[in-house]
């Protein structure tokens, strides 16, 4: 089986500290506890990681493979970035987009995602629950392909 994981992008890092009324008062690493603890729970893989430089995010998709299973919250890169997307279509890895706020009911510009057509789903606007709602997926898609 596979390993999950938990890539952010830029400015999850200032979570609990960044706009609380469009992110939610939780930091990163609290929210990375309850992925922990899930994963604990589960008898899983997880690993958690966060960056701000796009071409990292990148390497760390070009080395999953399919058996694995990636949740994504690309932040800003949601709307811009071809080549995270083609990076996770490259890969064939199975993928859930993540968002805090609901992306569709702020500034139109967010509303558009090109990474979304490449993944199996998108949780968006439910806070730091959706990372919850994500692994719970994920752990019940692993499980299935085992």
């Amino acid at each position: 089986m596979g390993k999950i994981w938990v890539f952010n992008g830029p400015n999850i890092n200032l979570l609990g500290l960044r706009e609380p009324e469009h992110y939610g008062s939780q930091t990163l690493a609290e929210i990375n506890q309850g992925i922990l603890k899930l994963a604990d729970e589960a008898k899983i893989n997880v690993e958690c990681r966060q960056t701000n430089h796009e071409g990292v995010l990148i390497d760390w998709i070009q080395d999953l493979t399919p058996a694995d299973f990636l949740i994504l919250n690309p932040g800003a890169w949601t709307h811009t970035s071809y080549a995270i997307r083609d990076a996770i279509s490259g890969v064939k890895v199975p993928a859930v987009e993540v968002h805090l706020s609901n992306i569709h009911a702020r500034e139109a510009f967010r509303a558009n995602s090109v990474i979304a057509p490449v993944c199996i789903g998108q949780i968006s606007g439910l806070g730091a629950e959706g990372y919850g709602l994500a692994m719970r997926y994920a752990i019940a898609y692993q499980e299935h392909r085992a």
